[in-house]
């Protein structure tokens, strides 16, 4: 790791570190420069002082003995009284990661009346189901199922830990790297695992312009999430396997301050991340009526519409309907794209479609890049010859 230091005996408080600072991180306090949180440690200020006053550190971390932790673990979530498929497609994940490595992949439960969730995973081929099943944990409470993980991964110990980026996994993930001081890679489009059990975690940044590679390479667990949708899921085998682990509750869980007032369910609501068909509109859409081609497609084809980010921007329709890093991750059997030019933060949310049939006037359209059928042409032409030629077919 590596830190800011200012040397005050040699500073003259000229101020040059401070305006040469591109992340505001120096304030000028009392005519001597002051690091605030902002600080990414870039050494812009060390180049840019004449005196020498600001140097940059670098510290040596202790590494964490890595073959003392072993398998992959997944968090397996169960709630509202059913199993979230996010959680078979992480076994399913988690089995092709842990092969090579000779990884067991382990799951661990949370909740109340959650014990035939256990025998259901068994057929996926884990090896242990750790359940903590309690009344106590009959609504999801940050403190109380981050305590039972934190004690299954003391008693297991992990190499990696994964995660479905849900609501409640996004809420309970972080609370569990900093409960053992170390990373989480939050909606990883994909997982790589080293010969020395590092976990490659690959998702879009800096807006989607690159595809970054993180590691964990002094500290375990190596915990992330990933989105529904992204992963494969496992085939369901017809013999159960592994062993269901039933673990008391931690110290101090039935004791949490936390409590539950009342419980509002959130009515049932057809999502575009279940369709097995999708028509999406783009940027290419001249205005708003002309979403209806979309719809009046989709509804032919006997699926769902959705569209790309900047349709949502305009207020052409809800971010529910949006495909995207801000939006939903999909992979349906057909994807017929109109228009979308494909930027990574749309593609790295589709790409796992059967079947990608993209439309676009510009033939260097990054979609075409991963679209199994290219057409090249004006999709107020050939959307509605489509149309027609359904309607035709379906008279």
């Amino acid at each position: 790791m590596a830190k800011i230091a200012i040397l005050e005996r040699k500073c003259t408080g000229c101020g040059l570190c401070a305006k040469n600072c591109p992340f505001s991180a120096i304030d000028m306090k009392d005519g001597r420069p002051d690091l605030n949180a902002a600080c990414k440690v870039c050494g812009i200020c060390v180049k840019s002082c004449p005196e020498k006053a600001i140097v940059k550190l670098e510290t040596k971390v202790d590494s964490v003995d890595k073959t003392k932790w072993k398998d992959i673990l997944v968090f397996a979530e169960a709630h509202g009284g059913r199993l979230h498929p996010v959680s078979l497609e992480l076994i399913g994940k988690a089995k092709e990661l842990a092969g090579p490595v000779g990884f067991a992949v382990k799951a661990v439960l949370v909740g109340s009346n959650v014990s035939a969730f256990a025998e259901e995973l068994r057929h996926y081929g884990v090896s242990e189901v750790a359940v903590y099943d309690d009344e106590a944990l009959s609504y999801f409470r940050a403190d109380a199922y981050a305590a039972c993980v934190e004690d299954y991964i003391k008693f297991a110990h992990p190499s990696v830990v994964l995660v479905g980026a849900t609501s409640l996994g996004r809420s309970l993930a972080p609370r569990l790297a900093t409960r053992f001081h170390t990373g989480l890679t939050a909606d990883c489009t994909k997982l790589e695992l080293r010969e020395n059990t590092d976990l490659v975690q690959i998702r879009p940044a800096f807006g989607g312009n690159i595809m970054a590679q993180i590691i964990t390479t002094n500290t375990r667990p190596q915990f992330a999430t990933v989105r529904y949708k992204v992963m494969n899921t496992p085939v369901r085998s017809e013999e159960a396997a592994g062993t269901i682990l039933n673990r008391k509750l931690p110290k101090g869980v039935s004791e949490s301050k936390v409590s539950c007032v009342s419980v509002e369910p959130v009515p049932p609501k057809k999502s575009i991340s279940d369709a097995e068909i999708l028509v999406v509109g783009g940027r290419g859409l001249q205005k708003e009526a002309d979403l209806e081609m979309v719809k009046e497609l989709a509804a032919l084809l006997g699926g769902d519409w959705a569209t790309s980010r900047p349709l949502v921007e305009k207020g052409w329709a809800t971010n529910d309907r949006q495909i995207g890093l801000s939006g939903r991750t999909v992979r349906p059997r057909l994807i017929i794209t109109c228009g979308v030019s494909g930027a990574i933060q749309f593609t790295a949310c589709m790409n796992g479609s059967d079947h990608i049939v993209a439309i676009n006037t510009d033939e260097n359209a990054p979609i075409f890049q991963v679209a199994h059928v290219a057409i090249v042409g004006d999709l107020y032409e050939i959307l509605p010859r489509l149309i027609r030629q359904l309607k035709e077919e379906q008279a």
